[in-house]
């Protein structure tokens, strides 16, 4: 008897991981990495994409416990324990990062600040300044704020030039696909808002959401084509 010994092939998949920094599940922030998403798995079906809702963990940002400087024992992932930590993880292991939130008072959450801290502190030699990640690979970052174009040059991309600065000198490709001007809630008669007219706001979404959403897309499938190209 004759066996036929077929060969096995064992496809490695990659994996994006998506964080989500803002507090509503259906709204802005969500829509725009929903849509990421989206376009990643249109690319290739061999790409996992995660994605982590920090407003449903408990956590803290940086405990200045030192823990990633000890001599001997120097880590690039966050050494403090808490629910963050597996996430952290998970982030030095993938192959695509991205990261969402709205923007509050110029600058991204609370909680997205507080992973960023964790994240990045322990990249940061205290010896000659260098950063060094566990792994280098694309970064996609999707602001939503209230804001328009124009005011975000002077709002939260100047708050937040060293943590991005940081993100692409570690890590080298860190891309923006922002969404301006957004409609905030389902019902303007509700709320005191009076320096952001509906009709006005409405108008806006009405011309440039759909848009913002296939640029989420079509980012999203830069990144899956970026990724699977590194493998040739």
């Amino acid at each position: 008897m004759c066996f036929v010994v077929t060969p096995v092939l064992f496809i490695m998949m990659k994996r994006i991981i998506i964080i989500d920094g803002g507090p509503r599940k259906a709204m802005n922030t969500a829509a725009m990495l929903s849509s990421i998403a989206q376009g990643v798995k249109s690319v290739s079906d061999q790409i996992e994409v995660k994605t982590v809702r920090l407003y449903e963990l408990n956590y803290k940002g940086c405990m200045s416990c030192l823990l990633c400087k000890l001599k001997g024992r120097v880590s690039n992932v966050c050494k403090f324990k808490d629910a963050l930590t597996p996430v952290l993880q998970e982030i030095a292991e993938a192959d695509g990062l991205v990261m969402g939130s709205p923007i509050y008072f110029s600058e991204v959450t609370a909680q997205l600040r507080a992973l960023l801290e964790r994240l990045i502190f322990p990249w940061l030699s205290y010896n000659d300044y260098s950063l060094t990640v566990p792994k280098r690979m694309p970064v996609l970052l999707t602001y939503t704020m209230n804001a328009t174009a124009e005011q975000a040059k002077t709002g939260a991309y100047q708050y937040m030039g060293i943590i991005e600065n940081s993100l692409m000198r570690a890590m080298g490709d860190v891309e923006h696909v922002d969404a301006y001007y957004t409609y905030q809630v389902k019902n303007y008669d509700l709320f005191e808002m009076a320096s952001f007219p509906e009709q006005a706001k409405r108008q806006y979404r009405d011309e440039h959401w759909d848009t913002d959403l296939q640029r989420a897309r079509e980012a999203g499938r830069r990144m899956a084509q970026k990724i699977l190209s590194s493998e040739k």
